[in-house]
């Protein structure tokens, strides 16, 4: 299969690009600066992509966005977060929909034969477009799955606005699935390579009062489940892109200071976090129960169930 990657150079990207040119197929990365690579392309959104380059992919995967942590989320950051989720997800899709074959002309009396305004051209069969299980909201201790209606937050928009743009794509008769992607731990990037840092100077701890449930995931579980939506047909629309057993803040810190063999008993007051991190800090001290129950109807297998599991693979741990 030819696929198209948007972020194929990130956290999750690199990742996912390795897996699946071990899987044998081929991967092409867009990149906004200059490459002579021919497994590169030039692309800065809101441009189109090339009408050619489209008509020779199998599939796409959008996981463009600026992050959403660890900075303080100002008005200008917020712009640049929704922006680059929504402007170049519909980008992406305007650039997949110029192949669509043209609507065919009014023909002369008596002529026979559709006329069509221009040569049909081949569409990729899926787009698979990253969201994040921000469409949510903050939610207690009830279990949350793809039937969950979105909040109204910040965060929930941007899920929200970003999902209706990767939609469009339907338009066209293409297989659309939507990724809601939870904490994604591996020790080089994302959400894990953040809560490390307390940890190494023996520091570690809670957030708050540690009882908001954290959903998290392995990110060789996160890149099998964009594979395993890839190459089955039957699955589209929303999947929570989590690990089946959230845990409490608390239980995160506990099994962490563990793995990393440091203390995890100094707990981060509430009121430190939101003074230092504002509206963002809020959201961590919030969180969400969220399953992973499409994926698991559909018969994905996870490679780390359980937290002590995922975190032993990523420290080294037998």
């Amino acid at each position: 299969m030819n696929i198209l990657i948007t972020g194929g150079t990130g956290f999750i990207g690199s990742a996912l690009t390795r897996e699946l040119r071990n899987s044998g197929h081929t991967v092409i990365i867009t990149t906004r600066h200059s490459s002579d690579s021919k497994d590169k392309i030039t692309w800065n959104p809101p441009a189109l992509l090339p009408s050619d380059i489209i008509s020779e992919i199998d599939a796409v995967i959008n996981l463009a966005g600026e992050p959403i942590a660890p900075e303080r989320w100002t008005e200008e950051r917020k712009k640049r977060i929704m922006s680059s989720r929504v402007e170049t997800t519909r980008a992406l899709v305007a650039s997949i929909k110029q192949n669509e074959e043209h609507a065919p002309l009014s023909l002369p009396t008596g002529q026979a034969g559709p006329l069509f305004r221009g040569e049909r051209k081949r569409l990729p069969k899926v787009l698979i477009s990253a969201s994040a299980i921000g469409y949510y909201g903050a939610h207690e201790d009830e279990y949350v799955t793809e039937d969950t209606p979105p909040a109204s937050d910040f965060l929930a928009e941007v899920c929200k606005a970003w999902e209706a743009e990767a939609l469009k794509a339907q338009e066209s008769g293409i297989r659309v699935v939507l990724i809601r992607i939870g904490g994604v731990l591996e020790s080089d990037g994302g959400a894990l390579k953040q809560m490390m840092i307390p940890f190494k100077f023996f520091a570690g701890g809670p957030i708050g009062s540690g009882r908001q449930w954290l959903s998290w995931i392995h990110r060789d579980d996160l890149t099998g489940i964009i594979r395993f939506a890839l190459e089955n047909d039957f699955i589209s629309g929303p999947v929570n892109g989590t690990a089946p057993n959230p845990v409490r803040n608390r239980e995160f810190s506990t099994a962490l200071g563990k793995a990393m063999k440091r203390p995890s008993f100094l707990a981060v007051p509430a009121f430190i976090v939101k003074l230092t991190l504002g509206e963002l800090g809020s959201v961590l001290l919030t969180g969400q129960r969220v399953l992973p129950e499409k994926a698991l109807k559909a018969g994905y297998k996870f490679r780390y169930p359980d937290l002590d599991d995922a975190l032993k693979a990523i420290f080294g741990q037998q």
